[in-house]
């Protein structure tokens, strides 16, 4: 693979959850024909084995946020399980499945109907408590067509005053962090495509983009030194964390939505994007996250990574496509 196009027939020759997304992001096909292979995903590869482990109740793993069998001894020798209901769904919605389908429907009562936070025994579609995880859930509920205004009412009037969000914020934080505030800012922009948003959200999702174009994505405001050196790794899935390229796919997201172009202060994160790419045309995975999973999709850290590839090929296709209007004067 030394060229675009054979690198777009190593991403096809994979997950219907990855080819209905090349399809449509980087090879412009007719809604039709992306569609079609979208559907696959209920029935064939990954999606499918994912919902075949759901619960009848419509959980996974028997737990909202931990599984049902989980022992605290397992964070600390293994790492936490990412294999309960919200890492589940939020999974789905990243391979595509369907949200107008009869199982996705059914999945969503079941677990309105069945599932309570492992913090404070809520209904699951009321929220928890932290804002890393209800940003997730409001992405995953509006993704599915559950009305999640409470919880976004919740998230914009938690947000800091330097514009972001901290889970650690009940703990009398007073900072934002990268990764509470993509997790929230992914939720809103999800909440904004499915209902248009509120006044409120849509200022709260601006505010939140300012936090991080401020930073560059990744640096310190008072340093300018990174943050965080994982922040310019790739990481998938991602679950809570943070790195630039889920950042730059949200910016990107967001800029179709609202018919913007990109803003400016993206370049050094894509920058950094372009020269990561390996001499084959791909984009290594960096790194993966300790702990229970239902399965793997990728083939292992240091080698290619179709995930991250398609995600990174398909931000530069949208910065370069605006070229001439991110550049600085």
């Amino acid at each position: 693979m030394t060229d675009s196009g054979s690198v777009i027939e190593w991403l096809l020759d994979s997950d219907p959850s990855i080819r209905w997304q090349v399809m449509r992001d980087l090879l412009e096909a007719p809604e039709s024909e992306w569609r079609a292979e979208r559907a696959k995903v209920e029935t064939e590869g990954w999606g499918a084995r994912l919902l075949s482990y759901q619960d009848e109740d419509g959980q996974w793993a028997g737990g909202a946020f931990l599984p049902a069998d989980f022992d605290p001894r397992e964070w600390a020798e293994r790492g936490q399980p990412w294999t309960a209901t919200t890492f589940s769904l939020s999974q789905l919605r990243e391979f595509g499945l369907d949200p107008a389908s009869d199982r996705a429907r059914r999945s969503v009562e079941l677990i309105g109907a069945n599932s309570r936070w492992n913090e404070g025994g809520q209904p699951y579609w009321e929220g928890e408590v932290e804002e890393c995880i209800n940003g997730r859930t409001v992405a995953d509920g509006a993704y599915f067509g559950i009305d999640v205004s409470p919880i976004v009412g919740r998230l914009v009037g938690e947000r800091l005053e330097d514009g972001g969000w901290n889970c650690d914020r009940i703990n009398g934080s007073v900072r934002s962090s990268f990764a509470s505030t993509i997790n929230v800012l992914e939720g809103l922009l999800e909440y904004e495509r499915a209902t248009g948003g509120t006044a409120g959200s849509r200022e709260a999702r601006r505010s939140g983009e300012e936090f991080l174009l401020k930073r560059n994505l990744f640096r310190r405001l008072g340093t300018g030194e990174p943050a965080d050196e994982r922040f310019l790794c790739f990481l998938h899935p991602n679950r809570w964390h943070y790195d630039i390229l889920r950042a730059l796919d949200y910016f990107r997201f967001a800029a179709i939505l609202t018919d913007t172009d990109p803003d400016p202060r993206l370049g050094e994160a894509i920058d950094h994007i372009r020269l990561r790419r390996l001499e084959d045309g791909t984009w290594p995975l960096d790194w993966s996250l300790p702990g229970r999973v239902w399965f793997e999709v990728d083939d292992g850290q240091g080698k290619p990574s179709r995930w991250v590839t398609l995600r990174a090929m398909r931000v530069l296709k949208w910065w370069d496509s605006h070229s001439s209007e991110c550049a600085v004067p």
